[in-house]
């Protein structure tokens, strides 16, 4: 049976994973944020880690999560630059079994509306592991409240039904 897109969004369970030596739970902005936006939108929080920039533990949490089939999508934030502790691209580019190049593309071009030439710097990727949605985002808070109300929601729906297995039609004669 294929879920509505209205009726998927309220059954597809997600993961927020901010990756920051330096953040807590409770000055976590960019995880606050993304929370919240998926909650408007009808989507569920299953999990939700702060992790420091360490490539092996993003990567093992991403395994983790692979095993956990009621998540569907896992949203990061942090790490996407090219300081030398942002390793968030790093950890997951590899991963990735399919990618969704398209998503980098626009969310740069949003950004440098904002922020100018600076947005070159953003290693902002998108894709697929195992059965998953992955996206990953800057740690401002303004470039995850652009890339989540420009980008991941509006289309959040059609990735996850995308996801679903194709489903044969029954002939009237059955």
């Amino acid at each position: 049976m294929v879920i509505p897109h209205d009726e998927m969004a309220a059954t597809a369970d997600c993961a927020i994973v901010t990756v920051s030596d330096t953040r807590t739970a409770e000055t976590d902005q960019s995880g606050q944020l993304i929370r919240a936006m998926l909650n408007q939108a009808g989507f569920t929080v299953g999990s939700y880690r702060i992790l420091p920039d360490e490539p092996g533990q993003i990567r093992r949490h991403l395994e983790d999560l692979s095993q956990q089939s009621q998540i569907r999508v896992v949203i990061l934030n942090g790490g996407t630059g090219i300081a030398p502790r942002d390793t968030t691209y790093d950890a997951i580019s590899a991963l990735l079994t399919k990618t969704l190049p398209g998503f980098g593309e626009i969310f740069r071009q949003l950004s440098y509306q904002e922020i100018g030439s600076r947005a070159i710097a953003s290693r902002a990727v998108a894709g697929l592991y195992g059965n998953q949605l992955i996206f990953s985002l800057p740690g401002s808070s303004k470039a995850v409240k652009l890339a989540m109300a420009a980008l991941i929601l509006p289309e959040l729906p059609h990735l996850i039904a995308l996801l679903e297995p194709p489903h044969t039609k029954q002939s009237p004669e059955q």
